[in-house]
């Protein structure tokens, strides 16, 4: 019999499916406090809640008593494909887990579970919820002309990236998009499978730059049980993960040596080997790989190898940077404040007739990204209705006439600085914690401390 716990306000509603009833109380007591906790003991069960209540996610065991899990997550999918599902799996049911990915589940977790993981990974699909609800909010906010895809613009160089996606998202061939950090590359990976042929399988997203060069090849390719010191289980990469899909190898020139010449070879063969195995593992993978640095003087310099840099460059798409494309700001604007004023109550209506010039004249180094991170420092901060000038950690014309253009960038790093080392300060240096409040990866903060010349320790 369903059960449920009292809605409390505010907390999202999660389904969790399974026959045995001291498992339903384990999930309830983990999960209880954070989230409504609604429990079913079999398929049924769960089909009538998801038509029922306004779930935020699933949580559903592969073995289940007539009908399996396999079996109700396509009837899941077909009632609400926007309901994501985690699996929750038998230790050896590998075979199970890697169906119910290519039948469209979140991810899946293996009894016994570790609580850690399992809230990470209820939070992970929660967040991804949550990007989903905010692209419906930009098709319903802007018109349909400057919205492709979840990509935003209306000018000339958008709408030519557009028609490049149209004709190179029906075909199987390497792509490699090039851009400066924040103009939205793996948005635009994402846009490519989504209009192509492997739109139904899944998109798998790596970026090389955030994992250990010790870690990559096990993150890629996976692992079999015992291959190294901690290897419990048969571990599946991210190609596997992917087959029949997209992988997004996100900051690719990052890349080591020695990881290079692998991953040439799994172009070249369409296999991959687990470490530890000894058997080739066929796969079916489309690549999209993105870099924001100049291959010509990484291959000069024998940082990254010529050979693969062809074979990944078949198809080029280069991004433009947003101060090349101006006219497409006041969109972003338009679109950050309603979600930013959804997710923290407030009710700014827009910018000042000098914040919009302000916003129009600054070359936005940091591109999309930090005109995201702009608009929320300034939703936050907003005393009124409209943001003005004065409100901006940015100069208006009228004062920056006389002022190079450097110091306008002075300016924005200078209130970087000080966000960042608040963080820090109120974390008692704990960098990772800094990270965590500030939404961004320890190593990307650590990148950022470099760059603004701020000590990491």
């Amino acid at each position: 019999m369903t059960e449920h716990n009292p809605t409390i306000v505010g907390k999202p509603s999660l389904l969790v499916v399974d026959d045995e009833a001291d498992m339903l109380e384990t999930f309830r007591s983990i999960l209880k406090k954070n989230y409504n906790v609604i429990t079913a003991s079999s398929g049924k069960e769960a089909l009538q809640t998801v038509t029922a209540e306004p779930l935020a996610l699933v949580l559903l065991d592969i073995r289940l008593p007539g009908e399996d899990g396999l079996q109700i997550l396509k009837k899941i999918k077909t009632l609400d494909p926007n309901l994501d599902v985690i699996m929750v799996t038998a230790s050896k049911d590998v075979a199970s887990a890697v169906a119910s990915m290519r039948l469209g589940a979140f991810d899946f977790v293996s009894k016994p579970f570790d609580v850690g993981e399992l809230q990470a990974l209820i939070a992970k699909a929660l967040e991804k919820r949550e990007l989903v609800r905010e692209n419906l909010y930009l098709r319903e906010s802007l018109n349909e002309t400057t919205s492709y895809c979840d990509l935003i613009g209306k000018t000339k160089v958008m709408k030519r990236l557009y028609e490049t996606i149209d004709r190179v998202a029906p075909t199987d061939s390497t792509i490699l998009i090039n851009g400066e950090s924040g103009t939205g590359k793996e948005l635009v990976a994402r846009a490519i499978h989504k209009k192509s042929r492997r739109s139904a399988k899944p998109f798998i997203a790596v970026n090389c730059a955030a994992i250990p060069d010790n870690l990559l090849e096990s993150e890629l390719f996976g692992y079999e049980r015992g291959a190294f010191t901690g290897a419990l289980e048969r571990k599946l990469g991210k190609f596997e993960l992917a087959d029949g899909g997209t992988l997004f190898l996100d900051e690719i020139g990052c890349m080591p040596a020695a990881m290079q010449a692998k991953l040439l070879r799994v172009l070249e063969d369409k296999v991959i080997e687990r470490v530890g195995g000894e058997k080739g593992v066929p796969i079916n993978v489309r690549i999209i790989s993105a870099t924001n640095i100049d291959f010509k003087k990484q291959i000069d310099e024998g940082k990254f190898r010529s050979d693969l840099y062809y074979r990944l460059n078949v198809i080029p798409i280069t991004l433009a940077p947003l101060r090349e494309r101006k006219d497409d700001i006041p969109l972003f604007v338009e679109y950050f404040i309603g979600k930013f004023n959804k997710q923290l109550n407030k009710k700014v209506k827009g910018l000042g007739k000098e914040a919009k010039r302000s916003f129009l004249s600054y070359d936005w180094p940091g591109n999309i990204r930090e005109l995201q991170n702009m608009i929320e420092r300034v939703v936050v901060l907003a005393r009124g209705n409209l943001i003005s000038a004065a409100e901006l950690p940015i100069q208006s014309p009228a004062s920056s006439k006389q002022t190079p253009v450097d110091s306008l960038r002075e300016i924005v790093e200078n209130f970087e600085r000080e966000i960042i080392q608040n963080a820090i300060t109120e974390n008692q240096g704990n960098i990772s914690q800094a990270a965590k409040e500030l939404k961004t990866l320890r190593t990307s903060l650590l990148t950022r401390m470099r760059v603004l010349k701020m000590k990491d320790s």
